[in-house]
């Protein structure tokens, strides 16, 4: 007789415990209702800076570490974030950064142009404040095209701060950018004579600027958040301090090298002094330069609206590149419609579209700056 088949229930079943403890895993996470939110003003070795309840009478600064799950998520100066734990703000305590909120905007770039990470700078900026100096170090107009690009598609208004101009007229610099609709404040020292290298004071403090020049910027920047990048030693910190009335460190450029020397070792949020509540700047560290492999080459010429127009008699694929043949960019330059700097604009905008990322490396080395 054959034997019978043993018949099987949920009884049999045993169930490998879990080596880690006993209770089962879950991907589900709490909510954290309870959290309060902050804005994050600088972020130091793992370490997030947070203002709670600004502009009321509990405001406070809140130090917080980044909940494991968040290791992959970049946080950055201007980020709303959600904070848990002890956010009294107390000393030597530390709060939980547990969710960063959504974004209005997010200024980002790639190390180079073939680099598809994504390196994150600021979050919640309103606009873009570009510095360059009219000499010591030179300005360079694939730098601002760069970052004009980098502030279009992220969303943010850009305007262009030139320094030192008493060192050398910047007129020839900004005929570049005459047929834009782009805000550009001019800056001087107050110190006669200045020659833009190691322009530092008795006290270690940077020269200081003329007050017509800090005055104009300031217009620009009441109740928004405003970041300011720039190559080192075009002055961003400098006026910076004239803005927000800190002391955040300064330098100028080594008369030897002509390279301008990094004083800002991180983003930093600072409020403008006798401006409305949401009154921002944020001073960024030196940047070596703009990475734009995060986006879309046909979104690039939005930041060139002066040639924009010309591409509409182009054929249909146009790649607008130098081997582009019949692109309508160039009878739109030739016949003047993009002005008198037309044809180093289309030259500009081409380099974007094909820059060698070794020649962008020697550009920022000779300024010695850093990312």
């Amino acid at each position: 007789m054959a034997r019978s088949l043993q018949s099987w229930d949920e009884s049999d079943v045993r169930v490998r415990p879990n080596k880690k403890g006993s209770r089962p895993r879950t991907k589900d996470r709490p909510d954290h209702l309870e959290a309060v939110i902050g804005r994050i003003i600088t972020v130091d070795r793992g370490r997030y800076t947070a203002i709670v309840d600004e502009d009321t009478s509990t405001e406070r600064t809140v130090i917080a570490a980044r909940a494991r799950e968040l290791r992959r998520n970049p946080v950055v100066a201007g980020d709303f974030v959600a904070l848990v734990g002890d956010v009294s703000g107390a000393p030597d305590t530390l709060a939980r950064l547990v969710r960063v909120e959504e974004r209005r905007t997010l200024l980002r770039r790639s190390a180079d142009d073939t680099d598809p990470v994504e390196r994150a700078v600021v979050a919640n900026a309103d606009q873009l404040v570009i510095v360059v100096a009219a000499a010591n170090p030179e300005p360079r107009t694939g730098f601002v095209d760069r970052a004009l690009v980098a502030a279009y598609d992220a969303g943010i208004a850009p305007l262009l701060l030139v320094t030192k101009a008493d060192v050398k007229d910047p007129a020839p610099f900004l005929a570049n950018y005459a047929n834009l609709d782009l805000e550009i404040v001019i800056s001087r020292t107050a110190d006669t004579g200045a020659s833009g290298i190691d322009a530092r004071s008795d006290d270690g403090l940077s020269a200081s600027l003329d007050e017509a020049a800090v005055k104009q910027l300031r217009s620009f920047l009441d109740a928004k958040v405003t970041v300011m990048i720039g190559h080192s030693g075009v002055g961003k910190s400098t006026m910076v301090n004239a803005l927000t009335g800190s002391q955040r460190a300064t330098g100028g450029v080594n008369a030897v090298t002509g390279r301008g020397r990094h004083t800002s070792s991180s983003a930093l949020a600072l409020r403008l002094t006798d401006s409305p509540a949401g009154s921002w700047i944020i001073d960024t560290p030196g940047i070596r330069s703009f990475g734009l492999a995060l986006v879309d080459p046909d979104r690039i010429i939005r930041a060139f609206p002066d040639l924009e127009p010309g591409t509409d008699s182009c054929e249909r694929g146009c790649k607008h590149n130098t081997s582009a043949v019949n692109c309508g960019l160039d009878p739109w330059v030739a016949e003047g419609h993009a002005g008198a700097a037309g044809a180093e604009r289309l030259l500009s905008f081409r380099r974007l579209l094909g820059t060698d990322p070794r020649q962008e490396a020697r550009e920022g080395k000779e300024l010695g700056t850093v990312n």
